[in-house]
């Protein structure tokens, strides 16, 4: 059987049907445009526990245990449980499959890691591999930013091409059978590197990515027409702005199409300079904002492009450029 379109795309045999989902976010991102679509408000920073590192853990267990609660099923009804954040050896989502007690693929996507988990656990339903599976993902903006750039209690300054790391997590569950939506095809991404060393500004350096996998999946599929919306992950104001410019030098015009999740949610007058960013920026915005009108009808179908800057500290004080990622996936509704 052929499960390729084209070049790039993988045609899933049965959708993967989104089951149950939910969200936990931060009170920076509740008091955003998205503010009361969350599952759960983490109170601050810490939530009782002793470091940021084990507060976003928490946040993502508390996504996982939601969407379970939501599907009425415990975590040892899952087949297999994708994910990872931010975190050097993804401690956080490693620590929740321990918690889950699942068989467990950790995955290092950077910002591009809930459009691979998707991608790879449709892959899995497909072929025949896994009845139900769960994606997970997080990240925190305090963890993030003492692991990649300085601790927040040192004050700073940040550039303004630089995006806040999105304090939150999403947890999906997928499974065969029939649904109202689904993961329906995908595109893998591959590493596109533009030559951007600034690690203080991550949308020009991922753009480029984002553009190529676009490209890949308007290529083989020629449904630009039947998308409601192009989504990206994390590419921010800078490099929304520069994946249009792009994607019409290619022949796409996405001008009334493309939409990016580190700019939905928050709002300018928060202050986070180029938007948003993170392992839970698509993460909560897919949950918050586009599978509910998905739902509703509202929208019909969306290709969601997770977008990932795989960087590192040491990378970039050797004097690496940015090598980057971006993985697709198109949900649609199904009925």
């Amino acid at each position: 059987m052929n499960n390729r379109i084209g070049k790039r795309t993988w045609q899933f045999s049965a959708p993967a049907i989104i089951a149950s989902y939910a969200t936990t976010a931060g009170i920076k991102e509740n008091e955003g445009p998205l503010g009361g679509h969350f599952d759960f408000i983490f109170p601050d920073n810490l939530f009782d526990e002793a470091s940021w590192e084990k507060a976003e853990q928490k946040l993502q267990q508390y996504a996982l245990e939601i969407a379970l609660e939501k599907r009425g099923v415990e975590s040892d009804t899952i087949d297999c449980l994708l994910g990872g954040d931010l975190l050097n050896q993804i401690v956080a989502t490693s620590f929740t499959a321990r918690w889950a007690g699942t068989p467990y693929f950790g995955l290092y996507g950077a910002c591009s890691t809930l459009a691979e988990g998707l991608l790879l656990a449709g892959t899995l339903l497909s072929g025949g591999f896994a009845q139900r599976t769960a994606v997970c993902t997080s990240s925190h903006h305090d963890t993030a930013e003492r692991q990649l750039r300085f601790p927040t209690e040192m004050g700073v300054q940040r550039a303004m091409t630089a995006q806040w790391t999105v304090t939150g997590s999403g947890a999906y569950l997928l499974e065969k059978g029939q649904g109202n939506i689904g993961v329906t095809c995908g595109v893998c991404g591959k590493i596109i590197d533009n030559g951007t060393k600034n690690n203080m500004d991550m949308g020009t350096a991922m753009a480029s990515a984002a553009v190529d996998t676009i490209c890949a999946y308007l290529d083989d599929c020629h449904d630009l027409a039947s998308l409601d919306y192009i989504v990206t992950g994390d590419l921010g104001h800078i490099g929304w702005e520069i994946c249009q410019k792009m994607l019409l030098q290619r022949g796409y015009d996405v001008k009334n199409k493309l939409l990016d999740c580190g700019m939905l949610i928050y709002d300018k007058k928060q202050d986070t300079h180029a938007g948003g960013s993170g392992c839970g920026c698509s993460a909560t915005v897919l949950g918050a904002h586009f599978l509910p009108q998905l739902t509703e009808g509202k929208l019909k179908k969306i290709l969601l492009v997770g977008t990932g800057a795989l960087l590192s500290p040491t990378s970039t004080q050797q004097g690496e450029s940015i090598p980057c990622i971006a993985h697709g996936v198109v949900i649609e509704q199904l009925h």
